[in-house]
């Protein structure tokens, strides 16, 4: 099975999230865009929320649900950025 994609130019970014954390009180997270369709960001924020609400970064299912939704974000081609409010260990 061939890969279509591997013969694609990239392309520009269609949007950009960041993804706020605002701390341990509901609602955790906010969700900001500074350009892109103002569907497809409402969508992505959509399914943002859907896999965040009512989890703080500190909790087990939080890295797999951010893995996600990177993903989610280059499968759309949407810059997505974080900002959990301190500095993050690298892990290789």
């Amino acid at each position: 099975m061939t890969d279509i994609s591997e013969n694609l130019e990239p392309q520009p970014p269609a949007g950009d999230v960041r993804i706020v954390y605002l701390g341990p009180v509901a609602p955790h997270w906010e969700v900001q865009s500074t350009f892109g369709d103002r569907a497809l960001i409402e969508t992505f924020r959509d399914r943002i929320g859907a896999r965040l609400m009512l989890l703080p970064p500190h909790d087990p299912q939080f890295r797999r649900n951010r893995e996600r939704i990177n993903r989610d974000g280059e499968r759309e081609n949407v810059l997505v950025t974080w900002d959990l409010g301190f500095e993050e260990e690298e892990t290789a």
